[in-house]
């Protein structure tokens, strides 16, 4: 199965603006996915849902889950927790 085949069987939306980034909304979180060549970045605010994706995606595609991302094209990235 390709990836933006998967992705969409997932429940996610590519965004039309930028075919590399797929999103998914939940009722009270929301998941984004960047895919840069063989690079991929997934960022939530349900840590549940989250961790299930990542899951899915290493039964489906050969990839490794790497430490918490520090950088990715340059930018660096920060991580603050918020409470609502």
């Amino acid at each position: 199965m390709n990836f933006d085949r998967f992705m969409v069987s997932s429940g996610f939306t590519r965004l039309q603006a930028d075919y590399c980034c797929y999103f998914k909304w939940f009722e009270n979180f929301d998941i984004i996915l960047l895919l840069y060549v063989d690079d991929m970045l997934v960022a939530g605010s349900g840590i549940e849902e989250t961790v299930n994706l990542k899951a899915k995606l290493a039964e489906e595609f050969s990839m490794k889950n790497l430490s918490p991302v520090k950088k990715i094209l340059e930018m660096r990235i920060s991580r603050e927790k918020i409470d609502c």
